[in-house]
């Protein structure tokens, strides 16, 4: 009978075991170890099939959005017909993910991370991967990985600039200690600024890279710096963390503010006109709630998301409550849009 080799030995994998950084010991930890993306638009997506390509064992993907044209020119992984369909990105990415790559787990999670699900979403991973696009939900990763002693790698990209900084509790400083809250001032978005493909690919990348070493060498292998690229000029520059403030309410006192909070608050979402609402006391049946629709107008559904057009808005609507409701940053109309269609 012939012997079946590892999985971590599979031809694929060649090229990367002959580079001595990481070997054939490297590769069989990357084949047992669990990664989470959190967000997988266009930092999610590059790190999601580097990771698959990489031969990373399981890969979780969370994300809350779905799919749409305008996403193509930067997530990688998602087609036309994805955005035709209007899938969660969560899910179509796993498809995608899949046909590269047979012998990992692919795990998709359409969801939005908040700190009642936060437990049951990132308790079994070893490393978190930020591809999120907002400042609340970063928080709330560097809460639980600092608690938790996870390892996890911040980035962000607009326009042409990118950032990347890996968080290592215990050795490094952690986001609270850069930012004592999330921005409270009107900032650059993918909305207002645009941005390039080619500075969400290289961000990704370099996470990636920070992961693989993790992963592979350890947490001490990653350098305690942070990264800034502009792709349009050119500029690379690095330079050292700062020290670990000892005031730092996440890993100085310890105090975890965003993992004890409860209700998370309607948000706008980066690059969509668009605001979301999640009602965290309810789940949906969408085709009830579609045949109720239809006489309000267009309605399009599949197994994980229901589409409800009434124009000048579009309504994405999930079987957990939430919804996402496009065609305005207003709070408030968000919120009674939401009543009207869906229920107080």
């Amino acid at each position: 009978m012939t012997e079946v080799a590892p999985v971590w030995k599979d031809e694929r994998y060649s090229r990367q075991t002959r580079f001595a950084g990481l070997g054939e010991e490297g590769q069989k930890r990357l084949a047992n170890s669990r990664v989470a993306i959190v967000g997988c638009g266009a930092l999610g997506t590059a790190q999601a099939e580097l990771l698959a390509r990489a031969g990373v064992g399981t890969i979780r993907v969370i994300d809350r959005d779905y799919v749409e044209r305008s996403n193509l020119q930067r997530q990688l992984l998602f087609d036309e017909q994805d955005a035709a369909s209007g899938l969660p990105k969560a899910i179509a990415a796993a498809n995608h993910l899949r046909a590269i790559n047979t012998s990992i787990a692919i795990d998709p999670v359409v969801a939005d991370l908040i700190a009642p699900n936060i437990e049951h979403l990132l308790n079994d991973v070893q490393l978190i991967l930020d591809g999120t696009d907002n400042f609340e939900t970063r928080f709330l990763i560097n809460d639980f990985a600092v608690d938790r002693n996870l390892p996890w790698v911040y980035g962000a990209a607009v326009g042409s600039f990118g950032m990347k900084m890996p968080v290592i509790p215990g050795r490094t400083c952690c986001l609270s200690c850069m930012k004592s809250a999330a921005p409270t001032s009107a900032q650059p978005t993918c909305e207002t600024s645009g941005v390039l493909g080619s500075i969400t690919a290289v961000i990704g990348a370099l996470q990636v890279a920070d992961a693989l070493k993790i992963l592979a060498c350890g947490p001490e292998s990653v350098a305690a710096q942070i990264t800034t690229i502009d792709v349009w000029s050119g500029e690379v520059v690095q330079f050292p963390e700062p020290p670990a403030n000892p005031e730092c309410p996440t890993c100085g006192r310890r105090e975890f503010p965003y993992l004890k909070g409860g209700y998370r608050a309607p948000i706008t979402l980066c690059g969509h006109n668009a605001v979301q609402i999640y009602d965290e006391t309810r789940t949906l049946d969408l085709r009830e709630l579609g045949e109720r629709l239809q006489a309000a107008g267009s309605v399009r559904a599949n197994d994980f998301a229901l589409r409800f057009d009434i124009p000048p808005y579009q309504m994405t609507i999930f079987p957990d409550g939430r919804a996402i409701i496009k065609g305005t940053v207003d709070i408030g109309v968000a919120r009674s849009l939401y009543s009207k269609y869906i229920g107080d």
